[in-house]
């Protein structure tokens, strides 16, 4: 029988199994996630190669910048429990334990974002742009930026889609499914944030 015909017959068409292990919304994120892993892939590796590839590549990072990327490790690492948290509640039909959480998240997303958008401002003042740094090879301020703006634009979305689904799981609009897919996206920002803490901050530290 057709779609029509059961149009026709006031019902609607059954829908069929998904052909895979996982829904579908959790395979579209699992593939999400890879392609970008392969994005901070290249990023990275591109970073490396330059820095390495550079004689005058400069060390700018003081003991106060090291201390703030320590207290942004922090509560990425904190906010990443907390998301588990949600996430364990939604499962279980906690829906106001999920919602506490899945807030609590956020905020600590929202703290990252302006202790990330600080440390940039202040590298500004100090004369880093794309083209130019005050220390060494101009292509410091280029590399710095993109892969630190990378981060920084995967953890506003982050917090823009813990907004939405929240509310909208409060209100009964989103389910669980949509609460651990939150949480999928926000642990991959953490997992690359482990890396860009090295690679940019550690190893640029100031001797």
């Amino acid at each position: 029988m057709s779609q029509a015909d059961l149009a026709v017959g006031g019902h609607n068409p059954a829908m069929e199994p998904s052909p895979f292990a996982i829904p579908a919304k959790k395979l579209a994120m699992w593939l999400f996630i890879i392609s970008d892993i392969m994005t901070f892939a290249a990023c990275l590796v591109a970073y490396g190669f330059l820095r390495n590839a550079t004689p005058n590549w400069p060390r700018p990072f003081q003991a106060s910048a090291v201390i703030n990327v320590m207290v942004m490790t922090f509560i990425l690492v904190t906010s990443s429990l907390t998301m588990l948290l949600g996430v364990r509640a939604a499962k279980a039909g906690d829906r106001a334990g999920a919602v506490r959480w899945t807030f609590i998240t956020l905020a600590g997303g929202i703290i990252f974002l302006v202790l990330h958008i600080r440390e940039w401002v202040g590298l500004i003042g100090e004369g880093v742009t794309l083209f130019k740094n005050p220390w060494g090879t101009s292509l410091f301020g280029g590399a710095y930026f993109s892969v630190t703006g990378l981060e920084l634009l995967h953890v506003i979305a982050g917090v823009i889609a813990l907004l939405i689904v929240g509310l909208g799981y409060r209100s009964g609009r989103y389910n669980s499914s949509d609460i651990e897919n939150c949480g999928l996206f926000w642990q991959f920002i953490n997992v690359v944030w482990m890396f860009v803490v090295p690679l940019i901050y550690l190893m640029n530290v100031a001797r």
